[in-house]
């Protein structure tokens, strides 16, 4: 991955320390010019969440030139575990209930279509990292000269490739 080594990037990435690691190795941006935002999920839900507002306040900030949203192979089992311990809590099954008909009846409020699908981001990780990068991309705070890239981890391998 060839970079800029001057140029101010952005890393959108999950909570995995490994990967931050990975990161700084395996890419040619200065470790001074890298900026890690790390979330649970790199992936925004809506043009105006909280993810999208970090990543504003940080271009402009910091002057940031590049935004790379990472994706890795690991992220879905983590998800799916943390669904079903959701979804098995008996607490919380009415409330499920009621939230999946609110998300279903009462768009645009909700902004997906059940409780689910909300949490877990999307059908796969990698169409969920591309609708962020489409959201990032098409933002209209977000200055035109900033690209905005997505790069996908293979954990096991150590593999590094730039979706395209």
């Amino acid at each position: 991955m060839s970079r800029d080594e001057k140029k101010k990037v952005l890393f959108v990435i999950g909570m995995d320390q490994k990967l931050e690691r990975f990161i700084k190795e395996e890419t040619n941006v200065n470790s001074e010019n890298m900026i890690i935002l790390q979330t649970y999920q790199p992936v925004i839900s809506h043009p105006f969440d909280d993810l999208m507002r970090d990543i504003i306040i940080a271009v402009f900030q910091d002057n940031v030139e590049e935004i790379v949203v990472v994706s890795t192979n690991d992220y879905h089992k983590n998800t799916r575990d943390i669904l079903n311990k959701i979804y098995k809590n008996k607490e919380l099954q009415d409330k499920i209930q009621t939230l999946d008909y609110l998300f279903k009846n009462c768009m645009p409020e909700f902004p997906e279509g059940t409780v689910s699908v909300w949490l877990h981001g999307g059908n796969t990780l990698a169409e969920s990292v591309r609708k962020s990068v489409n959201i990032i991309r098409n933002h209209p705070l977000l200055p035109s000269h900033v690209k905005v890239k997505e790069l996908y981890i293979e954990q096991a391998n150590k593999r590094l490739s730039e979706i395209v």
